[in-house]
């Protein structure tokens, strides 16, 4: 049968339609005809739009698509789901009976040639979990190949499928798309919404393939027929419902289709809840297999042959830890132990950055799985996947970087989450498996570091000195044939034949392996030098070196947390052991916080508003701007990337403060000191310590009048080496070296472009505390300790080995910290220093008197043009200002005059609203006296049917009583007749003979006499008369008391009803009439005023 055939288009309702987008399309089963638009073929549904089509099937099942896009698309999804060629190539037999097991594990074969599916016999091997012997085994193998053999030699027959693993009794609840196809949240939130929403749930069979090269099936389980299949490099991710919900009995897989443009979610549910746990094991055996078979190759180094190609791969793996502020930061790795250094109980995020280095380029297609476990030489079953949040090409395009969320408080992940001891570390596995568009399976990179896990408490970690873990990889493919291949469309495809890492191929150097000769190409890759060791070239030393370490002494830490609350009591008193451990140089845990509070920033709230004004504003020196950022610290990771955060930022703060200061702008060497800034702080903080260091310590002070007061600092600098180092004093002017030569940039950045971070965040710490004096501490305490070797050289000796080997002495923390305890212990008193800046002024007056008037007046001509010029720029930018704020003014007046005019129409139309309402009023006052008259009038007519009610009543009852006497008197008088006449009856012989003691008549005993019966017939004749009459009198006066009742009681009826009617008028008509008067006159009442 044609599957086109079995396809039409349905109507939905508005609760299906709300699961999918406009151009999504489901695949839904039904039982039978049970609707009357499965007979309607081409018809037009008027509530939504779509036509509807429905085709029964042969077997009683008829199939939908349902989908608000073309019928191109709706085709295109059909040749997806059930028109891929591996559909007609499924042939695998009905399921055998189980017995008395709910769950069957079978080994699917192929249908013999010539064979119908749907009459093919069941496997003549099955096994019902949980036991299988091995004869059974060997008999399902040989069961399996017989079968394939069998089928080769058939041109027409189907391509034997793998071995899978069957699963029955499974419903199938649908499918909807998805925009996170990796998201459990999202997956569980879909899985609860289709549970609810099936209601012509589908009986599937799974089968679920034992290689990650397979395909999952979807069988009809009474005749073994293919539904749909999806290949296993298309499913992304797996997922149960939680226990204890109602989807515990639930799993669904998601997966890429159309191409990979959209994503799919699949729901099904298990009559057997335990059965859960065994289809997701099957899909992770799945995921990994082609991973065991990676594994086996690489332990087995092919030989190189002529078809073969070797591609050269660097995987790293870099590790970031929550740092409590919402956001990752990455951790540090030890440089002697070469380890990372993880703290207990935080969230992670595993990000890998995979980059090709040699032979042509393979195209990544997407990550199929990000792997984690503890250990070393860790079982692919040990492996558990990890959450992927994205995967993409970098921005330069070089890599590609796969990010996972790690949650280390699972079980699994225990062992990485406990204290490891100190002088102790542990190994963890990861392993990334990436589908490339040329390669037939999967790709598998596996990395193994050493890791230490640290208290949470612990002050650690350094967010932006990461070191990543770094490994090389040798991926040898071979080209296939062209029938080889599973899809011979494809122009290129290669498998694996051996993968290989450089510590792998070090090893097997080492031992001698005879795997690969001496000559191979792969032996000649030399391996990568470790990142900590940097050799002592000509080079000048990279801005933003070194790596500074939050590890501190834990009495170092209680001192400084007293000093901060004592400090944070009263912020406007620094403390009086402050100065004193700020020599000793602040923890870098702290320092953010310290240098926010030294300089003063700790309330700076209004600054941070101007700042997000000011970054919004354009900057006359943006091209110089853009053009600093790049070369600002390029060897830390947080600066190096063109356009990354910490480029963004710098950006901003250097913008904003060129906007801020308009007379100095910006100026080569600020971007260094917002750099550095940046590191401890967020932006907004960092540009407030930047604006009170430029101003409040006088930097900005070296920038004004043609860097006058920076030459006054070089020559207060000549004179404290004079007085502190003479001998080196008198080689500089022996060789002709000036101050300004080698120190400009010392004064300009604050040491920050070339020296180390340790000693540039100690020099800044000292800065903050002590003003900005404490350069020349540094700066001569560097000429002091390379005194020796300074003197040695010469002009241009002494220039290099200021920009080279100076900055590299200090890479290390101890050289650093003997600087810097140097610096700190010469005393330079600021009397000193004002003495040389009155020595320079006076040194420059003599100069300029001694100068020919001509050139001073040139001089000055030029000062006061420049100062002409910049008084004409801000006037220009006043009349600009002035213009901006006319206009502005004009639109703010065009807008009021025209709310005005809105206001004043409102005004006329709330006037004409008023006098209607009052009319209202009017009307409203006559009906409402209209209506009380009317109460008025309908009380009294009211109460007067009730007087006549109450007298009729009266009457009733009076004649009731009357009639009551009257019937008592007459039983009573009846009663005394009846007893006379039984007196007389009794006293008379004749009669009592007659009657008995009753009254009733006795039988005739004897005939009477001739001449008294007729007189007997006679009396006889007469009280029988007598008696009828009574009894005739007593019927007319029961009908009379009869009638008297019922009138009684219709009068009681009509009474109640006039009560009623009473009471209602009242409640409610009087109510609500006089409620809706008060209602409409207390309204108009409030207009009015």
């Amino acid at each position: 049968m044609d599957d086109k055939g079995l396809v039409g288009k349905i109507s939905v309702s508005s609760d299906s339609v709300s699961t999918l987008n406009s151009e999504d399309f489901v695949l839904v089963s039904r039982l039978g005809d049970e609707t009357p638009s499965s007979t309607n073929n081409g018809s037009d549904d008027e509530k939504t739009g779509l036509k509807v089509r429905t085709v029964i099937s042969e077997e009683g099942v008829s199939f939908k698509i349902v989908g608000n896009g073309s019928e191109q698309q709706l085709q295109r999804e059909l040749e997806d789901v059930l028109m891929e060629p591996s559909l007609g190539d499924a042939r695998s037999g009905p399921l055998a009976g189980a017995g008395d097991h709910d769950l069957l594990l079978t080994t699917a074969s192929p249908v013999a040639p010539g064979t119908d599916p749907l009459s093919a016999p069941s496997p003549k091997v099955e096994m019902v979990l949980p036991v299988q012997t091995a004869q059974e085994s060997e008999l399902n193998e040989r069961s399996y190949r017989g079968d394939e053999s069998s089928s080769d030699g058939s041109p027409g027959s189907p391509i034997p499928d793998e071995d899978s693993v069957v699963f029955s009794q499974l419903t199938y609840l649908g499918c909807a798309s998805v925009n996170a196809p990796r998201s459990e949240v999202e997956a569980l939130r879909m899985m609860d919404i289709l549970r609810g929403q099936c209601q012509l749930p589908l009986d599937v069979t799974l089968c679920v393939p034992g290689v990650s090269e397979g395909t999952v099936r979807l069988l009809d389980p009474n005749n073994s027929t293919e539904i749909a299949n999806y290949p296993i490099y298309k499913i992304l991710f797996c997922v149960r419902g939680h226990d204890g919900t109602p989807e515990s009995d639930c799993f669904a897989f998601t997966e890429s289709h159309y191409n990979a443009e959209i994503f799919r979610i699949h729901v099904f549910r298990c009559q057997i809840q335990e059965a859960v746990s065994r289809i997701l094991y099957s899909f992770a055996t799945a995921f990994r297999r082609s991973a065991k078979k990676a594994a086996v190759a690489s332990q087995q180094p092919a030989p190189l042959t002529p078809d073969s190609d070797l591609f050269t791969f660097t995987v790293s793996l870099e590790i970031k830890e929550d740092d409590g502020k919402g956001t990752f930061s990455a951790v540090a790795k030890d440089k002697d132990k070469q380890s990372f250094k993880l703290r207990a109980g935080m969230d992670k995020k595993i990000v890998i950055y995979v980059q090709q280095t040699s032979n042509k380029e393979l195209a990544i297609e997407r990550c199929f799985g990000l792997l984690l476990s503890p250990g070393k030489n860790v079982k692919n079953s040990d492996m558990h996947l990890l959450d992927l949040e994205s995967m993409g090409k970098s921005s330069d395009g070089k890599s590609y970087i796969i990010t996972g969320s790690w949650n280390p408080s699972t079980p699994q992940f225990q062992a990485v989450n406990e204290e490891t001891p100190k002088d102790k570390c542990m190994y963890m596995t990861t392993a990334v498996d990436l589908v490339i568009t040329e390669v037939e399976e999967p790709v598998r990179f596996l990395l193994e570091t050493r890791v230490r896990v640290c208290s949470p408490n612990d002050r650690l970690f350094w967010p932006f000195s990461k070191r990543n873990h770094t490994e090389t990889y040798y991926l040898k493919l071979r080209q296939m044939e062209r029938k080889e291949r599973k899809s011979p469309s494809a122009d290129t495809l290669y498998e694996v034949v051996s993968l290989e890492s450089e510590t792998e191929r070090e090893k097997r150097k080492t031992t001698a392996s005879p795997g690969i000769p001496p000559g191979a190409p792969g032996s000649m890759v030399p391996s990568p030098p470790e990142d900590d060791e940097e050799e002592d070239n000509d080079e000048p030393l990279l801005s933003g070196s070194g790596d500074v370490s939050k590890e501190c002494a834990e009495k170092i830490l209680e001192t400084w947390g007293d000093l901060l609350s004592k400090w944070h009591m009263n912020l406007s008193v620094r403390p009086r052991p402050l100065p004193a451990l700020v020599r000793s140089g602040i923890p870098e845990a702290l320092r953010g916080e310290v240098w926010q509070l030294l300089s003063g920033c700790h309330n700076n709230d209004h600054q941070v508003e101007e700042y997000r004004t000011l970054i919004t504003k354009e900057s006359p020196q943006d091209s110089a701007i853009t053009r600093d950022i790049n070369r600002t610290f390029p060897a830390h990771d947080y600066f190096k990337d063109t356009g990354g955060d910490g480029q963004d930022s710098l950006y901003k703060i250097c913008k904003a403060y060129s906007v801020y200061d308009e007379e100095i702008g910006y100026c080569q060497g600020q971007s260094f000191l917002a750099a550095v800034l940046l590191l401890h702080m967020p932006e907004e903080q960092a540009f407030s310590v930047l604006v009170k260091i430029m101003f409040d310590y006088g930097l900005r002070d070296l920038f004004k009048q043609n860097f006058e007061d920076l030459h006054c600092k070089f020559f207060q600098l000549e004179r404290l080496m004079q007085e502190y180092i003479p001998d080196l004093y008198t080689h500089f002017l022996n060789v002709g070296l000036e101050a300004h030569m080698y120190a400009s940039q010392w004064f300009l950045t604050l040491f920050t472009a070339k020296f180390p971070l340790y000693m540039v965040f100690h020099i800044i710490d000292l800065l903050l505390c002590e003003g900005i004096s404490v350069i020349f501490n540094v700066a001569l305490a560097l000429l002091k300790t390379s005194k020796d070797d300074l003197i040695q050289t010469d002009f241009e000796g002494a220039l290099k080995f200021f920009r080279v080997p100076v900055p590299k002495r200090y890479r290390s923390e101890e050289n650093a910290k003997k600087l810097m305890e140097l610096a700190c212990s010469m005393k330079i008193s600021q009397k000193k220093l004002k003495k040389f800046e009155k020595e320079y002024h006076t040194i420059r007056e003599q100069q300029e008197q001694q100068e020919a008037p001509i050139e001073r007046y040139e001089r000055e001509n030029r000062r006061l043009q420049e100062a002409n010029m910049r008084l004409e720029q801000e006037n220009d930018d006043l009349a600009h200002e002035l213009v901006s704020s006319k206009i502005a003014l004009r639109k703010d007046l065009d807008n009021a005059e025209e709310k005005a005019d809105a206001l004043n129409k409102e005004l006329l139309l709330t006037k004409q609203k008023l006098v209607d309402a009052e009319d209202e009023k009017r009307r409203l006052e006559e009906e409402s006296a209209q209506l009380k008259e009317m109460c008025r009038r309908e009380l009294d007519k009211s109460e007067s049917e009730i007087k006549k009610n109450g007298s009729i009543i009266g009457e009733y009852k009076q004649i009731c009583s009357q009639l009551s006497e009257r019937l008592e008197k007459q039983q009573a008088a009846n009663r005394g007749e009846l007893e006379k006449i039984r007196a007389k009856v009794e006293g008379c012989d004749k009669c009592s003979s007659l009657f008995n003691k009753e009254g009733r008549v006795r039988a005739p005993v004897a005939a009477p006499p001739p001449g008294g019966s007729e007189e007997t017939d006679e009396e006889k004749e007469a009280l029988k008369n007598q008696l009828r009459e009574m009894e005739l009198e007593l019927a007319q006066t029961k009908l009379q008391l009869v009638e008297a009742e019922c009138k009684i009681q219709d009068l009681e009826h009509h009474l109640g009803l006039a009560l009623n009617e009473v009471q209602a008028a009242k409640k409610t008509w009087f109510n609500r009439t006089l409620s809706s008067i008060k209602t409409v006159t207390g309204t108009q009442g409030k207009e009015t005023t």
